[in-house]
């Protein structure tokens, strides 16, 4: 595998949590960074773009690891359940709707994007800019 695509060693990845990374589209801005989340349960592993499917702009981890129950992924702002395996929300405001899928695989003890849609910018959340006071309220009016 190419190292420049690695994002982390399996044992990295939590069980019954997970791991977030940033990413990019190949064929996008480079100046819109993502993020991703590796799950880990029962031998498996998946990954998706770390967000809510009711607002977009809501992340389900926000860099100390998704909450999880039962093999689903919650959505701590609106109390979405996501399947972990499959990405289907199965209990809140977006019921039905499915996860973003990004494609990864395990060679020698480490996980690497396979996706060829995004490039791997590293692990980790998005910085922060701890001045930016900019609103992220879910007042709909």
């Amino acid at each position: 595998m190419d190292a420049t695509r690695r994002i982390t060693a399996l044992e990295g990845v939590p069980e019954e949590s997970t791991f977030v990374f940033r990413v990019v589209e190949t064929d996008g801005d480079a100046n819109e960074v993502e993020e991703a989340i590796l799950v880990r349960q029962a031998g498996e592993l998946e990954c998706w773009l770390n967000y809510c499917q009711h607002f977009t702009h809501i992340k389900l981890d926000k860099g100390t690891g998704a909450a999880m129950r039962n093999g689903e992924i919650i959505c701590e702002n609106h109390g979405a359940y996501f399947e972990a395996d499959s990405g289907v929300c199965t209990f809140g405001p977006c019921e039905g709707a499915y996860l973003t899928a990004l494609e990864v695989a395990v060679e020698d003890g480490d996980v690497y994007l396979t996706d060829e849609g995004y490039d791997l910018l590293g692990p980790g959340p998005i910085p922060t800019d701890e001045a930016d006071r900019a609103s992220t309220s879910n007042v709909e009016f």
